[in-house]
């Protein structure tokens, strides 16, 4: 085997740094993001592992299993975790946090702003509107949102965002990165529970106090993986990020018009806060819903949703005209409907969003 292929070459400093560079720009701040040397989810575990301590108390906000899931890493660590949580086919109320937080007076809060899981989106930019108000270390699991929807972390006032790359950017999944605030640097600093010397610690993954990355790049940054991350968002840049984020708007927007077009229910009971990147629909008492294995973008349902609703998972590449109709087809398909009049519809709302 050629050895001296590119991808057995260790990841440069140059490209570490236009890895870190690229991803500073797509979440809008002005400070280098720590790359993750895997998939997001050990990024959201060393979030947790960093800043839980006991006397410490979070808002944990729950409207997938994700947010149950870092809740528990949060207790884990000693934290006192109060959950605001909300049906998995509803997204959380920003009244409803902002009680929350006048009741129990937490030191931070927690939220998924995308559940591709459920189909919903958070109201992210009121909740952290919110969490400024009262002084809060907010954290926010971004790793579906980012492409398909906006997050301006510097102005928004995000002080730890866990980013993936492989739903709406259209990248792998190896690679991944945490951004962290001056203010979250010092949440995390000042936890002597902190990890040191572990996979889970962004502590050693700091930057220079100048504000650059390390001198060294991390041994193990997969380079392979890397290098593709790279090419992905020099893809979503070329394409531009407002130009990706409408592309996956309007893949929601005729995913939905085309199961209603069907006779079908959207799982999300609320349609001002439908996912860009999944449309999750109900499968009530229809057995001819209920598949084991994904159909092209059309998914069972995970964990305690399974058979209770399908994703149609049109994020990244699949945010696409082709991809939908393909999608419905497939519906139409499993209930043994014509499919032509919902494909009217899918085009209609294709084309009235591009008028």
């Amino acid at each position: 085997m050629n050895q001296e292929h590119k991808g057995y070459v260790p990841l440069t400093r140059a490209e570490f740094s236009t890895l870190t560079s690229q991803f500073a720009r797509l979440l809008s701040t002005e400070h280098p993001p720590v790359i993750i040397p895997g998939e997001a989810i050990l990024g959201i575990e060393a979030v947790a592992a960093g800043i839980s301590a006991p006397g410490r108390t979070f808002i944990n906000v729950v409207t997938g299993p994700y947010g149950s899931l870092f809740g528990g890493w949060l207790e884990r660590g000693g934290a006192r975790v109060v959950e605001v949580k909300v049906p998995f086919d509803e997204v959380v109320p920003a009244e409803q946090v902002a009680a929350a937080i006048e009741r129990v007076k937490p030191d931070a809060i927690s939220f998924v702003q995308a559940e591709v899981v459920t189909g919903g989106s958070n109201p992210a930019k009121e909740i952290l509107r919110i969490a400024r108000t009262h002084n809060l270390i907010t954290v926010t699991d971004s790793v579906s949102a980012v492409g398909g929807e906006e997050l301006l972390v510097d102005e928004w006032g995000v002080d730890f965002a866990a980013v993936g790359a492989q739903k709406a950017l259209g990248g792998p999944n190896g690679v991944s990165a945490v951004s962290i605030s001056p203010r979250g640097w010092e949440f995390m600093e000042s936890n002597k529970f902190a990890p040191r010397n572990s996979i889970l610690s962004l502590l050693d993954l700091k930057p220079s106090p100048a504000g650059t990355e390390p001198v060294r790049v991390p041994p193990n940054i997969p380079a392979l993986e890397a290098r593709a991350l790279i090419e992905a968002l020099a893809a979503v840049e070329q394409e531009g990020l407002d130009q990706v984020i409408r592309r996956h708007e309007t893949a929601a927007a005729s995913a939905i018009a085309g199961i209603k077009a069907l006779g079908l229910e959207p799982w999300q009971k609320d349609s001002w806060h439908y996912s860009t990147l999944t449309t999750t629909v109900r499968i009530g008492g229809d057995q001819r819903l209920r598949i084991a294995q994904p159909v092209g973008i059309v998914a069972p349902g995970d964990g305690e949703l399974n058979g209770r609703l399908l994703r149609i998972n049109h994020f990244g590449i699949n945010a696409s005209l082709f991809s939908v109709e393909k999608a419905i087809v497939t519906l139409a398909e499993l209930l043994e409907q014509d499919a032509a009049s919902a494909l009217q519809a899918v085009r209609a709302a294709w084309g009235n969003a591009h008028a």
